[in-house]
């Protein structure tokens, strides 16, 4: 694989210094002062052609077709500046520009006075291919924030994004495990987990499990779409959580970056990076090697990273691009806690021979095509070959590991999507009206293997034994047609609508041996599955001011029938034939926008209907004896409060300082998160009894979920404080407080944890960080796991370190 990387970067570099400039276009951007505008996007019109200024204000564009062109430059808080020209083959010619400063608008409201500190921002009414008018929207632009990238620290990362719920049990930074509004945070697969536009989770149509998260530091920012996404990208309730890894650096022909990392329990990380623009062509790589013995023991983790991108303007028109990411990673599990062992000492592990692993491989091709003026196409094709295996002893954590062969479990995924989408301006009403259309396929394939014979040592291994097999050996196969269209309305430059449909049709199959009895195989009767339906949404934004809005949204959202849902735990029990999609739909009404360049805030309501939940209920049959049932048994329902402030009092009061300058934050949620009519059994001396889980919190979700901070600035050094006041959850939906003896049920505990950041950079290309995550030492645990990689009490990271030195070039 890494030959592979290295020959395609090879072949890039050699195909730079072999082509032949057609023709240059140099010049500077500055203020009217005279300052450079640095960053200012300087593109043809109507082409795919464009680059970025650099430090000094400097622009080149090479290798494009002689003839008239149009030359404009944006940059948020200037007005859009152009100039018509005209150029002959092989001619160089020198432009230069002038921006005048603009006043702020809605869309741009993130940049302060004091730009470079504000790490989260609201997406545009349009772009790249989507419509994000009316929707509760966050980006988090991962490079302003002062965080433990090299970790992946979610709770800093997602620090000033309201209502984001957060599994810390994966210190490695592995894998992400967030939600909102009372979902799970169950490896993210409430969310539509995408990288650059496209799917990289096993299938996000039956086993939407997010194992895969690309590196902090490359990643520019993370865009997130709460549940009114569904009609764009569908199916899940949380919405969309997009990673936008770093694009190609288009404002010098070579860059290069190291990040190393030092900390303690161990941790070294190296983090390298090269990207730039020549003529027609941009590229971008990274590889990323990150390696620790973990906050607790057994902790052990080893992972590589690589990832490639290479685009190609073939035309004015038409832009081709390739991408391939590449992961790697052994990690020990150190397994569950009970309650009395937590209490006694949380870095204790009684599990020494679990391993887990996820070799990831995701190429894709894409392309853009600027059809008019006013219409543009983007398509995406994409795949997933990936695995996920497991080895150890999974009995419940107050069972000793008896030494013997361990328990492997092995998925092998194989996954090819593609994505067409157009997006096209028109006139109605004499305004400009927008429509954003696509149609998307995907075929998903996951081969199943579990309850395996794995050997008995201690080591990371995946082999059977020497005449071991996989009792269970089961085929999974989702097929995915849809296609969506959704425009905006706007009536007034203050008023605007939208509207949107979404079709969905959905195959699955599931096939394969369930068990071995006795040395008899025990096949599982095929079930295939055909839906089809629609899905609705429409929302308006008022601009109250330039700066303010009030925004509203409905959307209809489901969640497909998985793999697990269709696994029965046994050969008795049975599966409802009429089982159907969970649906439901997302309600917002909110108003946000900034005052000035020292105030910004996003305040909302939502609610959120969960309908037709999966579960399982015991029935009694006609001879009298008793198996479980897995059928649709009720619904939840999920509202409250997210805000989010951010203020800069020196902005505010004294316009500029030389001393620097403090930014405060708070994201702050109050989530109600209940059961409605949701229909329970148990079984008590060979009796069935009926309950009912109405009114009962939905598990693993916190009452509130609050974050603050403070960010001082002074020129290119900056430090964060940050605080996490979260509160208390439910391990189960029966709302058990006394844990049990195996600690997969009982109370999470609320609890507080402060983080401290800083970074500096010194004579443009020298970067130090360091920071301190959990500071007070506070012990502390967010998941009960009832199984992998439990069970029991996952213990939360205790206080640790780490140290960055880095270098740009």
């Amino acid at each position: 694989m890494r030959f592979i990387f290295t020959s395609c970067l090879l072949l890039l570099l050699v195909s730079f210094q072999v082509q032949a400039q057609k023709n240059t276009l140099r010049g500077v951007i500055v203020d009217e002062k005279q300052q450079p505008v640095v960053g200012a996007s300087v593109y043809l019109q109507g082409t795919v052609r464009g680059v970025q200024t650099d430090a000094s204000g400097n622009f080149i564009l090479r290798d494009f077709p002689k003839g008239n062109y149009i030359l404009r430059v944006s940059m948020i808080g200037f007005k859009d500046a152009s100039i018509t020209f005209s150029i002959e083959e092989r001619e160089t010619k020198e432009m230069n520009l002038v921006m005048e400063e603009d006043l702020l608008l809605l869309d741009a409201f993130e940049f302060s006075v004091s730009r470079g500190i504000m790490g989260q921002e609201k997406m545009p009414e349009v772009d790249n291919f989507r419509i994000n008018a009316a929707r509760k929207n966050e980006v988090i632009r991962v490079g302003e924030i002062n965080a433990n990238l090299a970790m992946n620290n979610s709770r800093q990362i997602f620090g000033r994004t309201p209502g984001i719920s957060i599994w810390e049990n994966d210190g490695s930074g592995i894998q992400l495990g967030v939600a909102s509004r009372g979902l799970s945070p169950n490896r993210s697969w409430e969310f539509n987990v995408r990288m650059n536009g496209y799917d990289v989770t096993p299938d996000p149509m039956g086993y939407p499990e997010a194992y895969f998260t690309p590196p902090m530091e490359v990643v520019e920012q993370i865009e997130i779409v709460r549940g009114a996404s569904s009609l764009q990208y569908g199916p899940q309730f949380g919405g969309l959580m997009n990673f936008v890894m770093r694009k190609p650096d288009k404002s010098t022909r070579f860059t290069f970056e190291t990040l190393n990392t030092v900390g303690n329990n161990g941790l070294f990380s190296t983090f390298n990076y090269l990207g730039g623009t020549e003529g027609k062509w941009n590229y971008t790589a990274y590889y990323q090697k990150r390696i620790g013995n973990g906050w607790r023991e057994n902790g052990y983790f080893n992972t590589d990273h690589a990832h490639v991108e290479v685009n190609y303007a073939a035309n004015n028109r038409l832009k081709l691009g390739l991408e391939m990411t590449y992961m790697t990673m052994e990690s020990q599990q150190p397994g569950g806690l009970t309650d009395e062992q937590f209490a006694q000492d949380a870095r204790q592990s009684t599990r020494g021979r679990n391993w887990f692993s996820t070799p990831w491989f995701v190429p894709a091709l894409t392309a853009e095509y600027i059809v008019s003026e006013n219409t543009k196409l983007s398509w995406k094709a994409y795949g997933t070959f990936a695995e996920r295996s497991s080895v150890g002893f999974m009995r419940p954590i107050n069972q000793e590991d008896d030494l013997g062969s361990r328990q492997l479990d092995r998925d092998f995924y194989t996954t090819y999507g593609s994505e067409l989408r157009m997006i096209t301006d028109y006139q109605l009403f004499g305004k400009k009206q927008t429509l954003a259309s696509g149609l998307r396929y995907f075929n998903g394939v996951i081969d199943r293997k579990q309850n395996g014979q794995g050997d008995a040592g201690t080591r990371m291994n995946f082999d059977l034994i020497e005449g071991g097999v996989y009792n269970r050996d089961l085929d999974f196969t989702n097929i995915n047609y849809a296609a969506f269209a959704e425009n905006i309305f706007r009536f007034s430059d203050k008023f605007l609508a939208t509207a949107g449909v979404r079709l969905e049709s959905i195959f699955s199959n599931m096939e394969g041996r369930f068990n071995i009895v006795n040395g008899q195989e025990v096949l599982l009767s095929p079930q295939s599955r055909t839906r089809n339906f629609l899905l609705f949404g429409v929302g308006s934004e008022y601009k109250l001011t330039k700066s303010t809005e009030f925004y509203t949204n409905f959307s209809q959202a489901y969640r497909p029938v998985l793999i697990s849902d269709l696994t029965p735990p046994a050969t008795t029990d049975i599966i409802d034939e009429n089982l159907q999609d969970s649906r439901g739909y997302n309600f917002d009404f909110g108003y946000r926008g900034s005052l000035g360049s020292y105030l910004k805030f996003d305040a909302s309501y939502f609610y959120l209907k969960y309908a037709d939940r999966i579960g399982t209920i015991a029935q009694l049959n006609p001879n009298g004896s008793i198996n479980q049932f897995r059928t649709n048994l009720g619904n939840s329902v999920s509202q409250g409060f997210e805000g989010y402030v951010e203020f800069d009092p020196i902005t505010a009061f004294m316009k500029s300082s030389r001393f620097g300058y403090v930014h405060l934050f708070a994201s702050l949620a109050l989530v109600d998160a209940r059961y409605g009519d949701f229909m329970t059994t148990t079984v008590v001396d060979g009796e069935i009894r009926q309950g009912n889980l109405k009114g009962n919190r939905v598990e693993n979700a916190p009452r509130k979920i609050n974050r603050y901070g403070v960010t001082y600035q002074l020129k290119n050094f900056s430090v964060t404080w940050q605080l996490s006041d979260i509160g208390e959850a439910f391990a189960d939906a029966s709302n058990t407080v006394a844990p049990n003896a195996a600690a997969t049920v009982g109370l999470i505990p609320a609890y507080q944890v402060q983080d401290l950041s800083g970074s500096a950079i010194f004579a443009k290309r020298y970067i130090f960080k360091a920071g301190i995550n959990n500071l007070t030492d506070q012990m502390y645990f967010t998941r009960r796991a009832g199984g992998y990689p439990g069970p029991g009490i996952m213990p939360a990271d205790g206080r640790t370190f780490y140290l960055t030195f880095g270098l740009k070039l």
